[in-house]
C-alpha cells in the first residue's frame, strides 16, 4: 500500500467518526442549523424583510416566509448584481452558479465562500466514507476523470459567474492534481463532441481508475472508447474501479454500463445541485444517500400529492415517513430561503436518513390525474431490461391525448435501444405491469378502459444526443428529460424515429 492509499484510509476514519456524530443525533444537529441560519442574516435585507429577529422556531419561519423558486427570489438576486451587499447572506456571494432557467432564462445562484466550503467537503467525503466502508484505497494512486462543464469562469455585478461543475473545478485540492484528467485546456473546450475526443487522446494509455460524470455523458465517452481501441473499458482500463455519478439515477444505464466496461465496478452516487450539496451514498449494501443535516442547509419537506394544493404543510426532518414523495425545500448559507428546487425525494430509512431522488415536481404525468413521477419510470424500464434481453441507451415517457383513429390515449415511451428486444411484447408487457404495480391512478385508468396500455417508439441510434445537440444541451450538466405532461419533446424527437 501507497504511503497515499494509508493517508487516505487514515483521515477516512476521522471523518466517518465525525459525520456519526450528527447522524446520531439528526433533530438537534437541524435545530442547530436553523438557528445559526436565522441569526447569520437577521441584518441582511431579506432577513429585516421577513423579521428575522422575531423568528424562534419552525412555525414563526414558515408564518414569515413562504415557499418560493427562482422566479420570486429573482428580484433580490438583481440586487446583488447591481451591486448591493448583505442581501441575501452578509456581504457578497463569491460567485453565482448559471443554470438553465424557465420563464427568467438563465439563473444565477449565489454560492458564497461558506457554502462552496460545503460542497467541496461532500465530494470528498463520499470517496473517504467508500474507503472507510471498502477499505479499497488503492485507486488514490491512479489517475482519475471528471466529465464536467467549462472551468472559464465570466462575471456579473463584479462576481464571477459559471457551470456548478466549472466552478467545483476551481476547487480540486492539490494533492489530487497530478491525478486529474483531462487536462486543464481540454477541459476549457465548450463543443461537447470536440472535448470528449480530446479527453480519449489524453486518457486512452493512462492507468484511469476513477471516472466520474452524468451517467449518459460518460456513456458517451466509453462508446467512442470502445470504437477507437475495439476493447471493453474494464480492458483498457485494467484498475478501472469506481464509477462516481449524480443528475440521473443510475439504474437505467446500469446493464449498459457492465457491457461498455465488460464486468462490474464499485459506484458512487451523490446529489448535488447548484443550490447545495444534499446527499451521498454512504453504503455499497443499503439504498439511498444519506442526507447531509450538517452542511449548512436546513430542509423542509411537503408532501408531492399536496404541493399544488392551498396551504401545504412544510415538515421538519422530525416529521417524515418512508416511501412517501416529497418536495424538497431548503434554508441555506448561500442566502437561499424557503427554496423550492424543484426535485423530489422519497425517505428509504429513517435510521439514518436516507433519500433517493424520486423525480421534479414539474416532471410528471397527470394528462389523466394518474401522477406518474421519474422514480415510476425509471423502476419499470429497468423491470423490463432485467427480464429481456433489451438494452437501453436512452428513454423519456410523454402522454399521446389524441391518438388517431378514435383510439384510447396512452403513455408513449421512446426507447433508444442500444439492443432492440428480440421480443418487443414481453419488454412492453414487463414495463406496462411494473407501472400497474407501482401506480394504483395509472392501474385504475387502464382497468377503466380511460387509457390503453403503453406504446414504445424506438428512436435511432444516438437520437437523444442529436435531439440534445439541436436545443443546445449536449453534454456538461444537461439531462435528458426523463418525462413531460405534453408533448414538447416527443414532437422534438420525432425526426429521429426509426
Amino acid at each position: 500500500m501507497s504511503l497515499k492509499a494509508f493517508a487516505a484510509k487514515v483521515f477516512a476514519k476521522n471523518i466517518v467518526k465525525k459525520t456519526a456524530k450528527w447522524v446520531k443525533d439528526p433533530v438537534t444537529t437541524q435545530q442547530k442549523v436553523f438557528a445559526e441560519l436565522i441569526s447569520t442574516a437577521q441584518n441582511t435585507q431579506f432577513g429585516k424583510d421577513h423579521d428575522f429577529s422575531n423568528i424562534k422556531s419552525h412555525a414563526d419561519f414558515t408564518k414569515n416566509v413562504p415557499v418560493r423558486d427562482y422566479e420570486e427570489l429573482k428580484g433580490y438576486v438583481e440586487s446583488i448584481i447591481a451591486g448591493k451587499e448583505d442581501v441575501l447572506w452578509p456581504g457578497k456571494p463569491v460567485y453565482f452558479a448559471k443554470t438553465s432557467g424557465t420563464t427568467s432564462g438563465a439563473k444565477f445562484i449565489p454560492i458564497t465562500k461558506e457554502s462552496i466550503k460545503y460542497q467541496v467537503e461532500a465530494s470528498r467525503n463520499a470517496i473517504l466514507t467508500y474507503i472507510h466502508e471498502t477499505g479499497n484505497a488503492d485507486f488514490v494512486d491512479g489517475r482519475m476523470i471528471f466529465l464536467q462543464g467549462s472551468p472559464i469562469l465570466e462575471e456579473k455585478g463584479g462576481i464571477k459567474y459559471g457551470r456548478l461543475s466549472g466552478i467545483s473545478a476551481h476547487y480540486v485540492p492539490n494533492y489530487l492534481q497530478k491525478n486529474r484528467l483531462p487536462s486543464w485546456e481540454t477541459n476549457c473546450m465548450e463543443d461537447w463532441e470536440t472535448k470528449v475526443d480530446k479527453i480519449i487522446e489524453e486518457t486512452e494509455n493512462e492507468n484511469m481508475t476513477v471516472i466520474a460524470g452524468i451517467p449518459s455523458w460518460v456513456q458517451m465517452y466509453f462508446e467512442k472508447l470502445n470504437a477507437k481501441s475495439n476493447k471493453k473499458v474494464g480492458e483498457l482500463f485494467k484498475n478501472f474501479e469506481l464509477f462516481i455519478y449524480g443528475g440521473v439515477n443510475y439504474e437505467p444505464y446500469r446493464a449498459k454500463f457492465e457491457n461498455l466496461i465488460g464486468r462490474k465496478v464499485d459506484s458512487i452516487e451523490l446529489f448535488p445541485a447548484s443550490e447545495g450539496f444534499f446527499a451521498y451514498q454512504d453504503s455499497q449494501t443499503e439504498e439511498g444517500m444519506l442526507l447531509l443535516l450538517n452542511s449548512g442547509i436546513f430542509y423542509e419537506f411537503i408532501k408531492a400529492e399536496e404541493f399544488f394544493g392551498e396551504n401545504p404543510k412544510r415538515l421538519t426532518i422530525a416529521e417524515v415517513e418512508l416511501g412517501v414523495d416529497y418536495v424538497l425545500i431548503i434554508s441555506t448559507n448561500a442566502g437561499l430561503w424557503g427554496y423550492n428546487i424543484g426535485d423530489t425525494v422519497r425517505f428509504v430509512s429513517l435510521k439514518p436518513f436516507r433519500v433517493v431522488v424520486s423525480g421534479r415536481i414539474k416532471h410528471f404525468i397527470s394528462a389523466f390525474g394518474e401522477h406518474v413521477i421519474a422514480k415510476e419510470v425509471e423502476e419499470a424500464i429497468k423491470t423490463g431490461i432485467e427480464h429481456t434481453d433489451a438494452l437501453v441507451n436512452e428513454f423519456t415517457v410523454a402522454p399521446q391525448t389524441s391518438p388517431e383513429n378514435g383510439e384510447l390515449p396512452y403513455h408513449e415511451w421512446f426507447i433508444e435501444f442500444e439492443k432492440i428486444p428480440s421480443d418487443m411484447a414481453k419488454f412492453s408487457g414487463h414495463i406496462e405491469e411494473s407501472m400497474q404495480k407501482q401506480n394504483s391512478y395509472y392501474f385504475d385508468l387502464i382497468d377503466g378502459n380511460i387509457l390503453q396500455p403503453l406504446k414504445i417508439t424506438p428512436i435511432k441510434p444516438s437520437g437523444f444526443q442529436d435531439y440534445m445537440k439541436t436545443i443546445g444541451k449536449l453534454g456538461g450538466q444537461n439531462k435528458v428529460q426523463r418525462l413531460s405532461n405534453d408533448r414538447k419533446v416527443a414532437n422534438g424527437l420525432q425526426p429521429f424515429q426509426l
